[in-house]
């Protein structure tokens, strides 16, 4: 799908590029929105654990903002699919299904240090906030060909933390 989008992807490729035979695919998912859907719930998750890792050592509010932007850039960067993945869904109809639907189901969902950043955030609609603070980590890790250093990674994130904390 994050190479032909979600129109050019069908559920009879998607089980080709997966290995299995298309009946299989749809054992499993009914549908290829309940498969995009699954899948964005998947790497979400894996966003979270990744996050709990990386706040582990934090312990001023920023500093955690920081951590989890980081540990966000690096492990996307890491498989830079997954973060045109998030890319495409977050500019797609299934956007508002897929975050509903991955709300509380990640590691950092009940994190006490995250609802102590909450607090700190500026007065804005949840999405908004994503976008200013974790959206470049996503699209920076998506690689558009933007090669940065540890340096400005570290401006960018602080960069973000000064849009969603307004300090």
């Amino acid at each position: 799908m994050a190479e032909n989008g979600f129109r050019g992807a069908s559920m009879a490729a998607i089980a080709a590029h997966a290995g299995v035979a298309t009946g299989t695919a749809y054992v499993h998912y009914s549908s290829k929105d309940e498969l995009v859907v699954a899948a964005y719930v998947e790497v979400k998750a894996a966003l979270g654990v990744a996050g709990v890792e990386a706040i582990k050592e934090a312990s001023a509010v920023e500093d955690v903002f920081r951590s989890l932007w980081n540990a966000m850039y690096r492990h996307l960067a890491a498989d830079p699919v997954q973060a045109r993945f998030l890319v495409q869904v977050q500019a797609s109809p299934y956007a508002a299904r897929a975050h509903e639907a991955a709300l509380g189901q990640d590691a950092l969902a009940d994190h006490p240090a995250l609802a102590v950043l909450f607090k700190e955030l500026v007065d804005l609609p949840p999405v908004l906030l994503y976008d200013l603070g974790l959206g470049p980590a996503i699209r920076l890790a998506a690689g558009d060909g933007l090669s940065l250093s540890d340096d400005e990674l570290d401006e960018v994130a602080a960069a973000c933390w000064r849009a969603v904390s307004g300090r």
